[in-house]
């Protein structure tokens, strides 16, 4: 069986080692705690990515970039034939409110979680290291306070949940012809697919989570929302927050006639 073991114990001790978010907890769905990375841990990445904050889905799982938006990422991954030689995290390890970014912002260059999220960032890349990605203006943010940025190619590009469609596209598939000639593909990787079109996101462009990227346990049917990208009424992920209450509730949706 495949599956991911977790952390190893002095990074499971630096994550526990987090800086307090309780001075910005306003912006931040802060009572479900936080989410950290997703992908391999020891050094061995080709490819970082950075993105802005974990959401409902990566709750779930408790690993970040699961849902919508990490079935995109991995799609994206699958374009530059990479299986498993990524590492993923976020500028925030705590899922921020809607419209609280200007407000959580002042964190990310105090010193505390600065050099907390910088020490995170150096002790998960190593020599292999071939690319980094940040994904959206946290990540990117995020990316300039790393003083110890290694020295590989680094892209600034649209958050896989930007709402402007066709400049996502088009910006991320200027980076795919790029990035394929920065980064070595998996041996069980295929970097010659179809880049992206212009105006929405094919099925062919969303990829199912790995079992390796998520704990022991899981559904059998988590991390490929497929079915509800194609049920009527179209839903993306299988975990929301109800707009009720946004802090405290999670609904969960499985498909039908599982096995």
């Amino acid at each position: 069986m495949d599956y991911d073991p977790g952390p190893p114990a002095g990074l499971a001790q630096h994550f526990a080692d987090l800086p307090s978010y309780a001075a910005k907890r306003d912006c931040f769905w802060y009572d479900w705690g936080p989410v950290f990375y997703r992908g391999r841990l020891d050094g061995s990445a080709r490819f970082l990515g950075i993105a802005s904050d974990p959401g409902p889905t990566e709750r779930i799982a408790a690993r970040t970039l699961v849902g919508d938006a990490g079935q995109r990422v991995q799609g994206f991954l699958a374009k530059l034939g990479l299986t498993r030689s990524y590492v993923l995290v976020n500028a925030y390890a705590y899922a921020m409110l809607p419209t609280k970014a200007p407000d959580a912002r002042p964190l990310l260059s105090d010193p505390q979680h600065k050099a907390w999220r910088n020490r995170l960032y150096d002790d998960i890349t190593g020599p292999p290291l071939q690319a980094i990605v940040a994904f959206g203006s946290e990540a990117q943010r995020a990316l300039h306070l790393w003083d110890s940025k290694p020295d590989v190619p680094t892209f600034e590009l649209p958050h896989p949940s930007s709402h402007n469609t066709p400049a996502l596209l088009h910006e991320w598939g200027q980076a795919i012809p790029q990035l394929r000639g920065a980064v070595e593909p998996d041996p069980d990787g295929d970097a010659d697919g179809p880049n992206y079109g212009t105006s929405r996101f094919e099925e062919r462009d969303y990829a199912r989570i790995p079992d390796a990227d998520l704990p022991f346990g899981m559904p059998a049917w988590f991390g490929d929302d497929s079915w509800g990208r194609t049920a009527h009424p179209q839903h993306n992920n299988s975990v929301e927050r109800p707009g009720s209450d946004l802090r405290h509730t999670l609904v969960w949706r499985a498909p039908t006639n599982q096995p």
